[in-house]
């Protein structure tokens, strides 16, 4: 009995072992699995849409546009981002457009409707060009890179098409000149655009109601 006793006294710390190797274990995945870099997201100032375009002549134009999903953190643009195929791919016809949610990307939304637009016509741009000018529109607009006037941002939007590819980005009341362009001046300074290069600004109103292919430029910086 007494052997006994000694042996089951002498087993148990090895048990004990065992199981605090088992907690410490378990401890340590929690650890993993709470770790601030997969728990804490980064919230962005606005909760953006991404839209989709493609030009099927058998719908109409709204049916033809589409909202692919919505984000409001960091992680979650990058997310979709990466998941989604690359701008420089899409076929001729085929808009991406990055809209703050709520706001539809057409003239007509009620957001859209007393503003405009900042355009840069990429023209026969390379395709990794196309993707980096696309990427840093949309880092633009997520990164509330205009202060104050953020508020006059409503979104951007890249057009495919086979004659040469434009991104812009839309804002509210063009009216607010000092606004506009200040938006105007942090586009073309992401872009890395160089001095001597022009963009311009385009009333909706102006290009809903142009009669030649432009539309009048309003601004220009």
């Amino acid at each position: 009995m007494a052997s006994a006793v000694a042996t089951s006294q002498e087993e148990k710390p090895q048990k004990d072992s065992k199981a605090s190797k088992t907690e410490g274990e378990t401890e340590t995945q929690s650890q993993a699995v709470l770790s601030p870099e997969e728990v804490i997201k980064h919230p962005l100032q606005n909760k953006w849409a991404l839209w989709f375009f493609k030009n099927d002549k058998a719908k109409s134009w709204a049916d033809n546009l589409r909202i692919i999903t919505a984000f409001d953190t960091v992680e979650g643009f990058w997310a979709l981002f990466n998941h989604i195929q690359s701008a420089s791919k899409l076929q001729s016809g085929c808009d991406y457009s990055l809209f703050k949610d709520g706001i539809k990307p057409m003239w007509e939304d009620g957001k859209n409707k007393p503003g405009g637009r900042w355009l840069v016509n990429l023209g026969r741009t390379k395709p990794q060009d196309v993707d980096r000018f696309w990427l840093e529109s949309l880092l633009f607009l997520i990164g509330e890179s205009c202060d104050d006037e953020g508020e006059l941002v409503n979104g951007g939007v890249i057009n495919v098409r086979g004659k040469g590819n434009k991104i812009a980005i839309w804002t509210g009341n063009y009216k607010k000149e000092e606004g506009i362009l200040k938006i105007g001046k942090g586009f073309k300074e992401v872009l890395h655009l160089p001095a001597k290069t022009l963009i311009s600004y385009e009333a909706h109103a102006d290009t809903m109601s142009k009669t030649g292919s432009m539309a009048k430029s309003r601004y220009s910086v």
